[in-house]
């Protein structure tokens, strides 16, 4: 039986990858540090996916196993598996990845020919690039040659999603209906492997882009203007009139963009905004604003979804005066709880906003975009409440 392993037994591991690969037919084994989720996979060897939307329905998960990715069972795991995924966050791939260089060398030391592939399933541009670049300091040069014919590293982008619902079964999971996974074909080695739920991409980099400047920047600015009118909710926050319409427009801006720089269909891809949107609208997800805009450091870096947009519309010439609004936006976040939005606060508090927006944004000081930031942050202000 094919074998998959999943790092990252959590919401997205479960509700998504996991369960696509399940679906298909793979033994998937999860990968994590959470003992008790360890366990529980171990003893129901099941779990149920709940689909909450306007059809609602559950998928029962079956044929899975999990182990602990500290410990060596994980290196026998990846002796024996045909494909490894990952779910796990960008900043923990560097933690993971001397477990899988271990599995690797392990492979060639038992003689296994048949290919690897690895994908890391992260919210963020050529993850699994960054993960084979981690796992590579961990091999000795005959490990790498060797993985060089035998493993895959292929790209990907992923779209659902997985609010932190809780089950009255903690391995359950509530999802969304939509998803999309667009995974670079010519990557893999051996093949690429045809999975239902999978798309094979030639153009990965326009899907990255598109779901990134769509989704995440649409989803990132609803919640941030939702935190400042103490809303609590995305459903919530996209119901309010003025922020749907900062939301809608910021989308479009950088949709403008999108259709620019790939040649998208322009009234397919605003349709595809119009639809992004239609899932902020789901009452059943109850996905909180505080989880969708933590990390609000890495939300607002050089590359990602809030000033990449933003840049690339005025690379064009393109208007980009609401996707400002959700930087400044963003650049309010306040949440105790969350490390990065009390360190964010704590760096316009002590160096002010003009050398904060600089060193979060990597924007480089006298480029007049980041007096236009300024002002965004001043005019958002109006949405307090």
């Amino acid at each position: 039986m094919k074998r998959a392993i999943q790092f990252g037994a959590g919401n997205i591991g479960r509700g998504f990858i996991g369960a696509v690969l399940s679906e298909a037919g793979y033994h998937v084994v999860f990968a994590d540090v959470n003992q008790q989720i360890i366990d529980r996979i171990n003893e129901d060897g099941a779990y149920t996916v709940h689909i909450m939307d306007v059809e609602s329905r559950d998928i029962r998960i079956t044929n899975i196993s999990a182990v602990n990715s500290g410990s060596d069972a994980i290196v026998d795991e990846i002796v024996r598996a045909e494909m490894i995924t990952t779910a796990v966050g960008l900043r923990i791939l560097p933690y993971i990845a001397p477990a899988i260089a271990k599995g690797i060398a392990a492979r060639r030391a038992a003689g296994v020919e048949s290919p690897l592939n690895i994908v890391a399933c992260e919210n963020g541009i050529r993850a699994t690039s960054q993960l084979k670049a981690e796992v590579y300091k961990h091999l000795a040069a005959e490990d790498a040659e060797w993985a060089a014919a035998h493993v895959g590293f292929a790209d990907c982008s992923v779209d659902r999603i997985v609010p932190p619902v809780r089950s009255e079964n903690p391995i359950d999971v509530v999802v969304e209906n939509f998803y999309e996974w667009n995974v670079e074909e010519k990557s893999f080695v051996g093949g690429a492997p045809h999975i239902a739920g999978m798309n094979l991409a030639d153009n990965l980099l326009a899907y990255i882009e598109r779901k990134l400047f769509t989704l995440n920047t649409g989803h990132a600015i609803t919640a941030y203007l939702g935190r400042m009118k103490g809303l609590k909710t995305i459903d919530e926050s996209i119901a309010d009139a003025e922020i749907f319409a900062v939301v809608k427009a910021a989308m479009q801006q950088s949709g403008e963009a999108l259709v620019r720089k790939f040649g998208f269909d322009h009234d397919a891809h605003f349709k595809y905004i119009d639809k992004i949107i239609g899932r902020f609208k789901n009452p059943y997800l109850k996905d909180d604003v505080a989880r969708v805009g933590r990390e609000p450091l890495r939300k607002l870096s050089s590359t990602d979804r809030l000033v990449k947009p933003m840049m690339t519309a005025r690379e064009y010439g393109l208007p980009c005066d609401k996707l400002l609004l959700g930087i400044g936006a963003a650049l309010h976040f306040n949440n105790p709880e969350d490390p990065q939005s009390v360190q964010m606060q704590q760096m316009i508090a002590e160096k002010g906003l003009t050398a904060a927006i600089t060193e979060i944004t990597s924007i480089p000081a006298g480029d007049p975009v980041i007096g236009e930031i300024e002002a965004a942050y001043a005019e958002v202000e109006k949405f307090v409440r």
